[in-house]
This record gives structure tokens, sequence and C-alpha cells, in this order.
């Protein structure tokens, strides 16, 4: 799983199979909370030091390597790779699911692993003839790490800086490409796919539209027109149907939250704030009585902000009452009235039966 999210979720399902690296979450520091198992069911977090894990790896899934310490030099292709573990997966199980246990991955820690440059050709001890000898990497070197816009992960070259056995005739540092994905197979089509003949057929009529910059556009129909054309076949109507869908479904297709629809109505609110003002400030300064123009100006200003403080109320009053908590509110005071007038009859028409240890008040 990816690192692009670091949660406790995806830092123990970190193992990739992806060779690409797009981000460097992998040396963000591991919380000790989520290396707390809160019960023995809870999977283990398995991680190292942040210190001690490597920033880019040169072993990635499809790579070929053998095991330090191997005399039989066995080829092992990578499977995939836990970058906060520094371990690395190949293929073949560890056991063979012997005992009803599920078979586990072999796994081997990144210090272990040799990558595999290729197959060369050296002469024999004899000095006779050749043989095919394949060539490990034992220390790797690599260029300076880039971003990759087109892409979107990190790329850089990776060569072998020294090799075991030693390349006589190769001076410089070797380079090791990089495993090619492989493509993926698709399967054979069914009677449940669509035919290459009915894709590739084209359905499209050009719309019948005039060249002259000075000819009719074509004229949207209304909605009873199109209901009516839709359910009679045999109606002729009069607009043109080989016109483009987009000119009949403008209100459908365009978005009402969209950032410019959200400006248009911004702007319309705005202007009706002013022209408000406008009117407001007109009728003072037709009734001055005695004020001064600035004095008239404030006071319609101060007017003009306690009719939209008071909408802003109003409006504000009106969506808490439209919404889903208030009828629930409603629901359960009715349910607790009631509650109590259903306690009340239950005390008013309470009737003891008469009992030698009762004893009645004088008053009554």
């Amino acid at each position: 799983m990816s690192l692009k999210y670091f949660t406790r979720r995806t830092a123990i399902d970190a193992t990739t199979t992806s060779p690409y690296l797009t981000n460097l979450n992998h040396l963000l520091t591991v919380p000790r909370a989520w290396l707390k198992r809160r019960s023995i069911y809870d999977p283990k977090l398995k991680s190292v030091r942040t210190k001690d894990r490597i920033r880019f790896w040169n072993i990635v899934p499809g790579d070929q390597i053998r095991l330090r310490g191997d005399k039989s030099n066995t080829l092992h292709e990578v499977l995939s790779v836990n970058r906060l573990s520094n371990r690395v997966f190949v293929k073949g199980a560890s056991n063979d699911g012997a005992d009803n246990k599920i078979a586990m991955t072999k796994n081997h820690h990144y210090s272990r692993c040799q990558l595999f440059v290729g197959n060369y050709e050296f002469p024999t001890s004899d000095g006779l003839g050749k043989e095919v000898v394949p060539v490990f990497a034992q220390r790797v070197t690599a260029t300076k790490p880039s971003w990759n816009l087109l892409t979107g992960h990190f790329v850089w070259n990776r060569y072998a800086a020294k090799t075991l056995p030693r390349i006589p005739w190769e001076s410089g540092h070797v380079q090791i490409p990089w495993p090619k994905p492989e493509k993926p197979t698709l399967p054979e089509p069914s009677n449940y796919d669509t035919s290459k003949e009915v894709v590739t057929e084209v359905t499209y009529k050009v719309p019948r539209i005039q060249q002259a910059l000075s000819g009719p556009l074509p004229r949207p129909p209304t909605e009873e027109e199109f209901l009516t054309a839709m359910y009679n076949p045999g109606y002729k109507a009069s607009f043109d149907d080989s016109a483009p869908v987009e000119v009949y479904l403008n209100m459908e297709l365009s978005n009402p939250h969209a950032r410019a629809k959200k400006q248009q109505r911004w702007k319309i609110r705005k202007s009706v704030e002013k022209s408000r003002l406008d009117e407001i400030v007109a009728s003072e300064m037709k009734q001055l009585n005695g004020r001064t123009e600035r004095e008239a100006r404030a006071e319609a200003a101060f007017r003009w902000r306690d009719e939209l403080k008071q909408k802003q109320e109003e409006q504000k009053k009106m969506r808490w009452k439209d919404r889903v908590a208030d009828v629930n509110m409603i629901r359960k005071a009715r349910n607790k009235v009631k509650k109590q007038e259903r306690q009340r009859r239950k005390l008013t028409e309470l009737q003891l039966e008469d009992e030698p240890n009762q004893f009645i008040p004088k008053d009554l």
C-alpha cells in the first residue's frame, strides 16, 4: 500500500509492489501509540528506527537479486518491498502450507541483497574456452534523484561501482537498468462485450447550421414542444433535431455550485444591497430636518446596516426552523408531554383497597 497518507493502517500495510517512489513519507517517525497492540488480534506494525531507513531504494519489485553468503548464487525475483522495515520480499514461500499453516512469503533484509547485473562471458580457468558467469553488484551508486512532473515520481539512474566477479573490460561504472513493468493481459472478449464494429461506428450527425455569420441560430425548443415530439413519433417538430444537444441542456449541464455561478449570485446580491443603500440615502437627504448632509448619510448607513442585520437574523431563524433537528425536538417534547399526562392520569385514577393498616386523615 502507498504511504501517500501516513496513517496507522497504511503503515501496517506498507509493503508495496510498485517500483516507483512517489513520496518520502516512509522517513516519518512512527508514533509509539501505533506500535501498541490493544489485543492479540491487532496486526503488528513492524518498523525500524527512523535513522536506519533508506531514503531512495535501489532494489525495487521486479529486480533479480541474490543473497549474501549464498554460494549457490540462486537468483530470486523481488516481489515487494517494505520501506518501513527495510525488508525485501521475494517470490517463493518459506513453508508449503503444511501443518495447516498459511504459506508465508520469504523476506530478507535490504543489506543481504545483491543486485543481478547480467550474465557475462569469462575465459575458463584453463584459458581454452569461455563460460557464462552471473555478475552481481557488490557496491551500488546512483545519480541525484529528481522529481518527474510527467510521471509523478522520483527518477534516478543506478550503477554498479564494484561487481563480483570483477569485469576487466569495464573501466567505469556499469549501469543497472530498471525492471520493465509487465503489460497486463486482457481477457478474451465474450458475448457480454461490445464488438469493435459497434464501438467504431460513427453515429454523430452534423447539425444543419447555416454557414453565414448573419444566419439565425438554432432555437432551443420549449419543454412542451420537446415532450410532444418525443411521445408522438408522427409529430413534425418545429425545431431542428440535429442541433447540438448542449443547446437544449444548457440548464441541466451547468453546475449551480460552480465558482462563476456563485460569483454571479454574489454580485447580484451586492448590487441589490447597494441599490437599497442609495434609496435610504436619497430618502434621508430629502428630509434633513435641521441635520447636515453628513449626519443624514450616517443615519442612512446605520439604518441600512440594521436592515441587513435583521435580514440575516431572519434568514438564520428560517434555516434553523427547517432543520431536521428541530423536527426531532418537537417530537421529543410531544412525547414528554404525553408521558406526563399519562402519569398524572394514573395518579388521579388510583384506587386503594381497604387494609387494616391504613390511616385516613380526619380532613377527608
